[in-house]
């Protein structure tokens, strides 16, 4: 089942543009329509089609059945995709912050992911704005890349790719820098992205845009991976987002290495609240006995279950459970 999905394109404040910005708002949409209309790929939204001029284009309002049509501007440009019901793969993270996910899904949505930018960095494209917000699902849960209105046909001469162009907080350095760069722009951003996925949370959502741009490029600043990361997926994400475009990996190496994961063991990133509340099996003498990211002291002799109460981080705090003393690290001291 196709359903339209409109692009307007030459509105501008208040409903009106200059012809100057209609002129080059148009040449984007033609250069947006000219590379989606190429791409054949399973993890690639597919193009339907495209019209400059909406006068003979019926577009109903959400509710279809007031058999209402909106009303646009004659001159509005639009571009019809497939739909995917699954939206967004932001708003899928977003509805598991909570619990989590597998790390088999984990791995899915990446090498989905990962696959679509090989396969446009292999036609020489540059997408140049890779986020969760332009990846679609569908109902199967398959990542489809979206959205190329700031994609581009790599330039021959690399001069002709500069600039700022993306979003703030998955803009690789050079972007941010105004520099020279390339697809490995799109690599970088894929770092980010592979980050969220497995934290299923926001990068630096505790920074403002300012500070991230001027802590990405002078401080090295990069999203905090967990220590209980499996280290092959922490690699992945640190070769992703090398400050020195030259030493990130090509999206085909990263497909090669997202394959040869094993998650048959797990490794998913570990809810909070699973965090909080653990069960600790204690076999002594051990001086320390770990639980992922928590650590105990053990002070004397027994083998058996506890549950132990994890919300009160900080300080070390000593505490007894039956006949054992454990006390409290600090888990920011261990790795």
């Amino acid at each position: 089942m196709m359903t339209k999905m409109l692009r307007l394109l030459d509105w501008g404040l208040d409903g009106v543009a200059t012809e100057a910005e209609t002129t080059a708002l148009r040449a984007s949409f033609k250069q947006e329509v000219a590379v989606w209309q190429k791409l054949n790929n399973p993890n690639a939204t597919r193009f339907v089609g495209a019209s400059m001029g909406t006068s003979d284009l019926k577009i109903p309002q959400k509710n279809a059945s007031s058999n209402v049509h909106s009303s646009f501007p004659t001159r509005a440009c639009c571009v019809a995709v497939e739909f995917l019901a699954g939206g967004t793969l932001k708003q899928y993270l977003i509805k598991n912050r909570r619990k989590k996910l597998a790390y088999k899904v984990v791995i899915q949505l990446a090498l989905d992911l990962a696959r679509g930018l090989s396969y446009l960095h292999s036609k020489t494209i540059v997408h140049r704005d890779v986020k969760t917000e332009n990846m679609l699902l569908d109902i199967h849960r398959t990542l489809k890349i979206a959205d190329f209105g700031v994609a581009r046909v790599e330039a021959q001469n690399p001069k002709h790719m500069t600039g700022e162009t993306g979003t703030l907080g998955y803009m690789a350095p050079e972007v941010l820098e105004g520099k020279l760069y390339n697809h490995r722009c799109d690599v970088y951003s894929f770092g980010i992205c592979l980050w969220e996925i497995y934290c299923c949370d926001m990068p630096y959502p505790d920074i403002s845009f300012a500070d991230v741009s001027s802590a990405v490029v002078r401080q090295n600043l990069r999203p905090e991976i967990p220590r209980y990361s499996p280290n092959s997926l922490a690699s992945i994400m640190r070769k992703c987002w090398d400050s020195n475009p030259d030493k990130r990996p090509e999206m085909h190496e990263v497909v090669r290495l997202l394959e040869a994961i094993d998650t048959s063991k797990g490794g998913g990133m570990i809810p909070r609240w699973s965090r909080q509340r653990v069960l600790l099996l204690c076999t002594c003498p051990r001086p320390i006995v770990p639980f992922r990211n928590c650590y105990f002291q053990i002070h004397s002799q027994h083998t058996s279950w506890y549950k132990c109460d994890l919300s009160n981080s900080g300080v070390p705090k000593p505490f007894t459970v039956g006949k054992m003393w454990l006390s409290r690290c600090d888990e920011s001291k261990y790795y």
